[in-house]
Order: C-alpha cells, then sequence, then structure tokens
C-alpha cells in the first residue's frame, strides 16, 4: 500500500507474533518439510512425432507408481517448438485432461496441440526423433527414463538437462496433481538473477540455499528471503567461458504456488499445480534476453513524462489543507515535486471510489485539483480490490447486481481489509471488467485523478478461512489497529485445496497457503480454483484498471501495482512494498529494482527514505540521492511514522535539490530509456553486467547501478561515511556533476570517491552521447528548456566515436511510437579523428519537436586529446563568424588522484560550445579542429 499496507509494514510486528503462534501450534518453520530426496522413477517417453506446425508432440509415461504427495498422472504429453529463433518452448502436461494453465487470454501466446492421448498410446512405433534443432538452440531427450537438455547451438553449452544421475541431490520427473518436480543441473560458475519477487539479503546474485518460494503474498518487505507480493518464475544465467560471456533466460509459466531449490550446481522446481510450461531464451547478451522475454509475455508499457518526475506520498495526509501545505512547501524548497498521492486518508470510511466530506470536501478538492493541473502537476489516489460489504454503498449494490465476486460456497467471499468486511471482485470475469471499468469512470468524474495506485491485491485479507460478519458488535471497531480480524472465522482444511499434500514455504514460514488471503477453495469464473489463480489476482486487476483508465479520455495511463505477474509490466509501474527506515534497506532496494527490469517491469521504485518507522536525517540524505536515480522515484511514509517530507530537514533539502536536480536535467534521457524499455524491453536501471558482460567482477554488484548502458550511480549505503569505493568497468568515465573529474580505468579496478553528505556519483561512460535539459520545479517546465548535448571519448585518444539517441512525443497518447505524427526520434553521432571533432544528428518524423520549437544551446565534450585551443568551427558546413553568438571554451581534465600514472603524460580536454540554437528537429552538423599534441 502503500501503505494501505500498514498491515504488511508497519503491522510487520503483529504479523510475525502471529507466525510464532503458528509455530508454537506446530506449524512447520522450516523451508518446506523435507521430503524424500527422490520421489519415483520417473516417466518413459513411449513416443513421439511432428506436428503440422512445425513442433514435436510425444507421449510420456510413468515408469513406476508411487503415492508421495498423491498418485502419479499415469500419462503425459510432451509438446516442444521452437517458437521464434531464439526462443523455445516445452510444455507438459495430462495427456488425458485438461489442466489449469495461466489463462490465455491474460498473458495471449500460442497454444499448444490438443490433447492426443488415444492416438499416441496406440503407437508402437519406435523414438524417431532423439533431437530437435532450431537456429539457436538444441533440444535432445533420453528416453527412460525420460529427461531433455537444451543446449546453445553455436559452442555445444548444456543450458538447462533435467535428466538424474544416481549421485545427483534429485530425482526425475514427477507429475502428480498437486506435486510436480523437475530440476536441471548447473555448472557452478553459473551466475544466477530473478526468481522473485523477494527481498535478497545478498544481493541481486541467487544464493546458493536460500529459499526461493513464489506466492503472492502480503508480507513486508523487510522480511528477507520470502515471497512477497509479487510472483516472477523466471531467472537469467549469466556464464563467462574463457572471456566468452553468454546469458540465457528460463520461464516456467506457471501461477500456482512454488518452492525453487537452487543448490549452486543444480535447480529444482517443487510446484504445488498446473502444467510444466517452459519457455528459453537464448540471449546471448543479457539486453536480448530482456528483449526475447517481453516479446513474450509483453512489452512494458509507456510511461506518462510527468511520472518520471518526482512524487510525494504519505498514509495519514488527514484533510486536503495538509495535502496543500504539502505541495506549497515543496515549493517553498527549491525541490522538484511533479506528483502528490492519497494513500485512504481521501476516502469515506477506507471505501474504493469515495471522498471524505468533511476532510476532502469534493468542492475543495476539485479547486486544489484545477490549481495542480494548470501548472502540469498530477495528483493519484490508492484503491484497494476488496469493496466494502455496505447496502448503502453504491459501489458494493452495483458489484453484488452484477454478480461480480469471488465465490465461496456460492456466496460472494467474505475478508476483511480496511473498510471491514469486504468481496472482491473476480478480475477474471468479463463482467467484472466492465463493472470496474464503469465504477473507475464514475469514479474520475467525481474526482479527475491521473493515475490510480491499486494495492492490497495479492489479495491481502487481515482474516483467514470462512468469515461471517458478528452480530452485536461493530467491525471494525474504530479504535485499535485496523489490521487486527474482527470477523466470526473458522479455519478451512476441509478441501485438498486448502490443505494440499506439499507445503510450499508460504510467508517465509510454511503457513496454510489460504493463510491472511483469500480461501483457495473459493472459485472465481468459470469454476476457476483461488488455489490455481492466486499468484494472478493483482496482475489481472492490473488488466482491467489499465483498460478502464485508458478508456477515460484516450491518455496514456499510469497504474501503480504492488502484486505482480510474468507480464505485469505491460500494464502497470511497481514499488518494492513497505520497507523500513534502515541503512540495510535501502541497500537491498537496488537489487529489487534491478530484478524487476529483468522481470520486464522497468518502472520500479522503493518508498525513499523507508516506509517506517523514521529515518535518520543522515539515511534520509543518503537515500534521496540513491531515490532520485530510481526509475519510479517516490517518497513514502506510514501513518504512524513521523513526517519525512524532503523539505523537514535542511540538510535532506539540500541533497534534494542536488539529486533531484540532476534527474530533472536527466528526463529526456530517462524518456528515452522509457521508449526503448517500450519498444524492447530493455531495463531503465539495470545491473553493470547488462553493459560489461566480460567483466565477471561486475556479476555480483549490486550497490551501484547503470541507468540505461551509460551512466552509473554510485551511493552511498553506509552510515557515517563520507567516501565510497566504486568499481569502474574499463574504460573512461567522467562525472556529471564536475565534468573535469575523469576516472580512466584500463582494466577496471576500484576507485575511492569522495562523497560529502550532499554529493552522489553518477558517472557517463564513454562513446556516450547524453541529451539533457536545464530541469525545473516541474517536468512541464523543464521539458520546455533548451537541450544541451555530452559528448563522451575514451580520455586521451587520438580517435573515437560516440553515440546517443532521444525519443520525444505527445505523452498523453496512448501509445509511444513513431509514425503518428506525434513523435520524433533523433540519433546523435560524434567522432574525432585527425584532430577534426564532429557532431551531428539524424532526425525521424521531425514535425513534432519543429512544431514544439526545442533548440539546443551548449554541446560539451569530453575526453579529447589536446594541447591547444579549439578552432575553424562549422556549423552544417559554414564556418562560424567571430561576430556570431557562439562562445567556445577549453578546460583541462583532471584524472582521479588513485589512477594517476606518472608514465602517462596524456593531456585531455573538455570543450564547450555554448550560444547555439541548433533545432532538434532537423538533422545538424558541427565541426571544429583542436590543436592535437603530436
Amino acid at each position: 500500500m502503500v501503505s494501505l499496507t500498514l498491515f504488511s509494514s508497519f503491522s510487520s510486528l503483529h504479523f510475525f507474533l502471529l507466525f510464532l503462534l503458528l509455530c508454537a501450534a506446530g506449524v512447520n518453520s522450516s523451508p518446506s518439510s523435507t521430503p524424500p530426496a527422490k520421489i519415483g522413477k520417473g516417466y518413459r517417453l513411449i513416443s513421439i512425432e511432428e506436428t503440422p506446425d512445425g513442433g514435436i508432440v510425444g507421449h510420456l509415461q510413468v515408469i513406476q507408481k508411487n503415492k508421495i504427495y498423491g498418485p502419479d498422472i499415469p500419462h503425459l504429453q510432451l509438446f516442444v517448438k521452437h517458437e521464434t529463433q531464439d526462443r523455445l518452448r516445452i510444455h507438459i502436461t495430462d495427456a488425458e485432461k485438461q489442466r489449469w494453465e495461466v489463462p490465455y487470454n491474460l498473458l495471449p501466446r500460442e497454444q499448444p496441440p490438443k490433447l492426443m492421448q488415444t492416438i499416441a498410446r496406440s503407437r508402437k512405433s519406435p523414438i524417431t526423433v532423439s533431437e530437435y534443432s532450431g537456429s539457436e538452440l538444441i533440444v535432445s531427450f533420453t528416453t527412460d527414463p525420460f529427461g531433455f537438455a537444451v543446449k546453445r547451438k553455436s559452442n555445444g553449452q548444456t543450458l538447462f538437462n533435467s535428466s538424474s544421475d544416481a549421485s545427483d541431490p534429485f530425482g526425475n520427473l514427477v507429475f502428480k496433481d498437486q506435486y510436480l518436480e523437475i530440476s536441471t543441473k548447473l555448472p557452478k560458475d553459473a551466475s544466477l538473477y530473478g526468481l522473485g519477487e523477494n527481498t535478497q539479503p545478498h544481493g541481486i546474485k541467487l544464493y546458493p540455499n536460500d529459499p526461493y518460494t513464489l506466492y503472492t503474498t502480503d508480507v513486508s518487505a523487510i522480511n528477507l528471503n520470502t515471497d512477497l507480493y509479487g510472483s516472477h518464475p523466471v531467472y537469467m544465467d549469466l556464464r563467462n567461458n574463457g572471456g566468452d560471456p553468454s546469458a540465457h533466460a528460463v520461464l516456467l509459466l506457471n501461477s500456482n504456488g512454488m518452492d525453487v531449490f537452487y543448490r549452486g550446481n543444480s535447480l529444482t522446481y517443487k510446484v504445488i499445480g498446473g502444467v510444466f510450461d517452459f519457455y528459453f531464451f537464448s540471449g546471448p547478451t543479457p539486453l536480448s534476453v530482456v528483449d526475447q522475454y517481453t516479446s513474450l509475455i509483453g512489452r512494458p508499457a509507456p510511461m506518462p513524462y510527468w511520472s518520471l518526475g518526482f512524487h510525494q506520498c504519505r498514509w495519514g495526509y488527514h484533510n486536503l489543507s495538509v495535502v496543500e501545505d504539502v505541495v506549497e512547501n515543496y515549493k517553498k524548497a527549491r525541490i522538484p515535486l511533479d506528483v502528490i498521492w492519497n494513500d485512504d486518508d481521501h476516502m469515506d470510511g477506507h471505501k474504493d471510489f469515495t471522498l471524505n466530506p468533511t476532510n476532502y470536501p469534493h468542492p475543495k478538492l476539485l479547486a486544489f485539483l484545477d490549481k495542480i493541473h494548470s501548472i502540469g502537476m498530477k495528483y493519484i489516489v490508492i484503491i484497494d480490490p476488496g469493496i466494502g460489504v455496505n447496502s448503502s454503498y453504491g459501489v458494493y449494490q452495483r458489484g453484488i447486481a452484477n454478480d461480480v465476486f469471488i465465490k465461496y460456497e456460492g456466496e460472494p467471499y467474505l475478508a476483511q481489509v480496511w473498510p471491514g468486511a469486504v468481496n472482491f471482485p473476480d478480475f477474471l470475469n468479463p463482467k467484472t471488467v466492465s463493472w470496474w471499468g464503469d465504477e473507475v469512470r464514475r469514479f474520475h468524474e467525481l474526482v479527475p485523478v491521473d493515475g490510480l495506485w491499486i494495492d492490497m491485491n495479492e489479495a491481502s485479507n487481515f482474516c483467514s478461512g470462512k468469515c461471517t460478519i458478528p452480530k452485536g458488535k461493530q467491525c471494525p471497531t474504530g479504535t485499535g489497529p485496523g489490521w487486527i480480524c474482527c470477523l466470526d472465522c473458522k479455519n478451512i482444511t476441509k478441501t485438498r485445496w486448502d490443505d494440499p499434500p506439499y507445503k510450499i514455504n508460504a510467508s517465509g514460514l510454511q503457513v496454510p497457503i489460504g493463510f491472511k488471503t483469500i480461501a483457495t477453495s473459493a472459485v472465481h469464473y468459470n469454476g476457476v480454483l483461488e488455489y490455481d489463480a492466486h499468484s494472478l489476482y493483482g496482475f489481472s486487476q492490473s488488466i482491467a484498471t489499465h483498460k478502464a483508465l485508458q478508456g477515460l479520455e484516450g491518455k496514456r495511463p499510469f497504474i501503480l501495482s504492488r502484486s505482480t505477474y510474468v507480464g505485469s509490466g505491460k500494464y502497470a509501474a511497481h514499488w518494492t512494498g513497505d520497507n523500513k527506515g534502515t541503512w540495510e534497506d535501502l541497500k537491498y532496494s537496488i537489487s529489487t529494482m534491478l530484478n524487476f527490469g529483468i522481470f520486464g517491469v522497468p518502472m520500479v521504485g522503493s518508498d525513499i527514505c523507508g516506509f517506517y518507522p523514521a529515518p535518520t536525517e543522515e539515511l534520509c540524505n543518503r537515500w534521496i540521492e540513491v531515490g532520485a536515480f530510481y526509475p519510479f522515484s517516490r517518497d513514502h511514509a506510514n501513518y504512524y511514522s513521523p513526517r519525512q517530507e524532503l523539505y523537514q530537514w535542511e540538510s535532506v533539502a539540500e541533497s534534494a535539490r542536488n539529486a533531484l536536480g540532476m534527474r530533472y536535467k536527466l528526463l529526456p534521457y530517462l524518456y528515452t530509456l522509457n521508449y526503448e524499455a517500450h519498444i524492447s524491453g530493455a531495463p531503465i536501471a539495470r545491473p553493470l553486467f547488462f553493459s560489461f558482460p566480460s567483466y565477471t567482477e561486475c556479476y555480483g554488484l549490486s550497490t551501484q547501478f547503470l541507468l540505461g548502458s551509460s551512466l552509473m550511480v554510485s551511493p552511498v549505503l553506509e552510515q557515517g561515511k563520507s567516501n565510497v569505493k566504486a568499481l569502474f568497468p574499463p574504460g573512461s568515465w567522467y562525472s556529471l556533476f564536475d565534468m573535469t573529474q575523469t576516472i580512466a580505468s584500463k582494466g577496471g579496478c576500484y576507485v575511492t570517491l569522495d562523497a560529502p553528505l550532499h554529493v552522489v556519483n553518477v558517472h557517463l561512460y564513454q562513446n556516450t552521447i547524453l541529451p539533457m535539459q536545464q530541469g525545473g520545479m516541474i517536468s512541464k517546465e523543464a521539458r520546455m528548456t533548451p537541450f544541451s548535448l555530452i559528448v563522451t571519448f575514451p580520455a586521451g585518444a587520438t580517435e573515437g566515436e560516440a553515440k546517443g539517441k532521444l525519443f520525444l512525443d505527445d505523452d498523453e497518447l496512448p501509445d509511444m511510437k513513431l509514425g503518428n505524427g506525434r513523435s520524433t526520434y533523433i540519433d546523435f553521432y560524434g567522432t574525432m579523428t585527425k584532430g577534426t571533432v564532429k557532431v551531428w544528428s539524424e532526425v525521424q518524423e521531425s514535425k513534432f519537436a519543429l512544431d514544439k520549437g526545442w533548440h539546443i544551446e551548449k554541446i560539451t565534450v569530453l575526453g579529447l586529446n589536446g594541447s591547444g585551443e579549439a578552432s575553424s568551427v562549422e556549423i552544417d558546413g559554414n564556418p562560424v563568424m567571430g561576430a556570431s553568438n557562439i562562445e567556445m571554451y577549453t578546460t583541462e581534465q583532471k584524472f582521479h588522484e588513485e589512477l594517476e600514472d606518472s608514465d602517462d603524460k596524456t593531456e585531455t580536454v573538455m570543450v564547450e560550445i555554448k550560444g547555439l540554437s541548433l533545432s532538434v528537429g532537423k538533422n545538424f552538423a558541427i565541426s571544429w579542429k583542436m590543436g592535437i599534441k603530436g
């Protein structure tokens, strides 16, 4: 929630006490009661044939039945297909009856062939296919027991191997109704990333023997190695063989709860339902892996320009005047602010789509929104899925009339969240999607919000089991914590869905899977069980909300969702949930952010300064220096915490002005990264290995990150430190805050950087052209300021080249693309050769930029080898006369003292050309000669 997840955050103590009670009652608190190491003898491949669409289909038969976790499914259908040049699918299901899969209408993809059990079983022909080759990947099979291996065609490297040897700690394929198991061998030097959402204390690399459980849960993000709000059963595997790096990814598209056991040299999935639906993405670069992954699951949503500005929120803005004061105080403090948020304070009795008539009177709220909208500011409010059970509440009445709620024993399932007793909309039901869209429309007519924040959608429930509204007492009471269950409830253990034979490590303590959520025997549309669809809830709500917002005014929607699944990035941004104001949580936020870029959800960030309890002044200084460079940058705090807006401390305000000041200058770059994410999946914030996959030193680096391919943030993450030890991959790096400062890292090295309290180190890599503007207090204002270009060459080189790009559009449009007459794309190029420096542009779709009148007024070139002044400036082939307003400055650059080499006397200079008026919408070329040292 935000809180609104208070339950998940502030209430983590309460949650922990509940866990202790569960443990005392005999609930196993170890990661999964240890199952037999090997279950059964696996399956035998008894037939295989080609399909008309170029795939192969096979039939598997269980070798020896057993009843551990239930009876084996005797016959399985295997389907294998190279769906694209770089994507392979392996699908295994019951050959005799349809099983639950992630709905094809939620996540569109190719359908596997229909079940062919009768044909397959009657065939006694020998196996004719032992290897199946595609452009990049090869699949090979062993028949008895069945196993498959996926290899990279170019070098024969095995990427996945499901066969089990006697010495392996895992067994062969297991396929039961409520227990599926499969494993793969791994080389010990493979670096794995992904398998979320969880807070990983060891950094971005998966850590052997840490638990990885996937099941969406309202557990505070302060809980380490625990299944949190999202389920992303995908991992990236990065290997380096003799300096030749290659990456691939593996997705198990399955929405059921699962434990994944990573042992370092093997990985085992233990899943409580569904099918095995594996997708392999061949890479071989990390960037191409994410491109291939998002081409299947959906490209990330285009974000409006303003969403890349700074956001302020708090649970506890008790009335509108407080919100007005916050906006005014940001202005007084000269700290940029684009979006003001309301947690549930604006609601009437915590009910969705309502306004509190006393604290947020409608006429005054509308006047406030008119005021902020007139300057380009935006307003977002929270919406929880639970709809208050209240006969006088129109939203509930219409929901009942349209039969939109999840059912238990034929009646709407009763739960408790902030309003008290609630029912949960069933977003798998088309009628619910229409009803939800209508409620969003009604609310937007009441309050013209600019986006929606959907929270508590794991789904979170303050009670467990089958509940009724108590007679004779108020629920909730109105006093005391709102997350204490006040319904009359009974545990539900009577079905195998509520009490499955295998217990995943739910909530990190192996609680029942229906604990504090919807009972898993509850029923969705068309008889779908909550047991199967549980982890899709937030995803399905994101899709419905996206459709609702897009239908309002035809504008580009902005949605922030706490719960996510494979494909959520196509519809929503994400924040990392309820964190703590601690140095550890500051550090963890980087790993979680980087993971979500891999998951195809690039618009991500953490609550700056921590959600609760109070951060220290020093921590808040350092946190805004990191958070100013999150893709999604928002300060957010708990109801029970002291105020922590960035202006509350003058020192934090200074750090905010510095860091956010730079963010607002970088908005055109960030927006271009947003475009790249939308067309190729490329993460906005990336681990360093994305740009330096050959440099193994950065494979586990979780304390620095890149924005795009070449802008590196190296923050202070420890208390009391005024410097930071940062890793610099090979090449030349230039400080963005002081461009005379150079770090030339020949083979890659650690460098100790000065970092006083108000300083964050941000460096730009060589061979880059970075577009920037002059910044401002709000993105709308900053967007209309003149541009500048920073061009970087390798320090001291006599020849070099640089590239950059810029995407500009009308960010109100639902689509983010070229060719609509309301967008412009520019490639920038730079070369340095034979003493001549040249910078030029190539413009596509020029009209939009020309109509806006944007121009470039300054170009700064770094790393030039020179001893003399720049001269002979030409623009578009014409010499610049001395009488023009153009001015040139040459400044000597300095190398970091740790890297000074007495044998290397190379002098490098920075050249600034000011007073330009180059139209962004037209091709230009500017060149000059340098006095090069011989």
